[in-house]
C-alpha cells in the first residue's frame, strides 16, 4: 500500500519535470545543465524559482531558491532520528517524502520516506530530460503554455490551505506587499519580501493566540475557585470556556 501510493505520487509529481526541463532550456540553460539541476538540487519549487530569475541575476535567483528550499531543513530535523545514512537521506527530503513519512511506527516511516523520495527522484529526472530535449527542439516553449504549468501547480497546492480567514488574510497581505515592491526592487526580491511579510504576520498572529491561551486557564481557575466557594461555578466556567475559544 505504501509503495503503491509512493509510485503514484512519484508519477504525478514527476510530470512537472517536463515543464521544468522546457522552461530551463527557454531560460538559456543547456540540456545537461537542466538535468544537473534536477539531479543535484532536486527540489522542484526552488528549481522553478532559480530558472525563472536567473536572467535577472544570480543573486536574486539563488536567494529565492534558498528561501523556498529552507523548509526542507525543518522536515529533516523531524525525520533525522529515523533515517540512515543521513547525508544520502538529506537529498531526498522534499514535501512529498516528508508527508509520506508521517506514520505510526519507525519501519513504515522509513518505507514511506524512501519509497516516495526515490519514486519522485526517478520520475522527476526522467521528465526533466524529456522536457529539456523537447524544449531544445522548440523555438519557444512558452507558446505551448509550459511556463504557466508551474505557477498553476503552486496555486493548486495553495488553494486548499486558504479555506479559513486567517490564511486568506496572510496570503492577501503578502500578495499586496509583493505587488507594491514589484516596480521598486529587482526581480526576485518581491518574492522574498512577500515571504517575510507572511512569516511576520503568522508569527504575530501566533503570539496573540498564545497570549489568549495563557489567559484562558486563569479564567478556568477562577471558575474552579468559585465552585469551591459555592458561587456560580457553571456560569463562570462557561464564560471561561467562551473566552478561551474566542482567544
Amino acid at each position: 500500500m505504501i509503495v503503491r501510493d509512493a509510485i503514484g505520487i512519484g508519477v504525478a509529481t514527476g510530470t512537472y519535470g517536463v515543464s521544468f526541463g522546457a522552461i530551463a532550456v527557454a531560460a538559456g540553460l543547456s540540456v545537461p545543465q537542466a538535468c544537473a539541476l534536477s539531479l543535484l538540487m532536486f527540489t522542484g519549487a526552488s528549481q522553478f524559482a532559480f530558472v525563472g530569475l536567473i536572467g535577472s541575476g544570480a543573486p536574486a535567483a539563488i536567494a529565492t531558491a534558498l528561501l523556498l528550499g529552507a523548509r526542507n531543513a525543518l522536515y529533516g530535523l523531524r525525520l533525522a532520528p529515523f533515517l540512515r545514512p543521513r547525508p544520502l537521506a538529506a537529498h531526498f527530503v522534499i514535501d512529498e517524502s516528508a508527508a509520506m513519512a508521517v506514520r505510526d511506527n519507525a519501519e513504515d516511516t522509513r518505507l514511506g520516506f524512501w519509497a516516495t523520495g526515490l519514486a519522485v527522484f526517478v520520475c522527476w529526472n526522467l521528465a526533466t530530460l524529456l522536457g529539456a530535449l523537447g524544449g531544445a527542439a522548440l523555438s519557444d516553449p512558452r507558446v505551448f503554455g509550459l511556463d504557466a504549468a508551474a505557477p498553476a501547480g503552486f496555486l493548486a497546492l495553495l488553494a486548499p490551505r486558504l479555506r479559513e480567514r486567517e490564511p486568506q488574510a496572510i496570503a492577501a497581505l503578502a500578495a499586496v506587499a509583493a505587488l507594491i515592491a514589484l516596480p521598486l526592487v529587482p526581480a526576485g526580491v518581491p518574492v522574498l519580501i512577500a515571504a517575510g511579510v507572511a512569516v511576520a504576520a503568522a508569527l504575530a498572529r501566533g503570539g496573540k493566540r498564545g497570549e489568549g491561551e495563557a489567559r484562558a486557564p486563569r479564567a478556568g481557575g477562577d471558575a474552579a475557585g468559585a465552585d469551591r466557594r459555592g458561587g456560580e461555578a457553571p456560569r463562570a466556567g462557561g464564560d471561561a470556556a467562551g473566552a478561551g475559544a474566542a482567544a
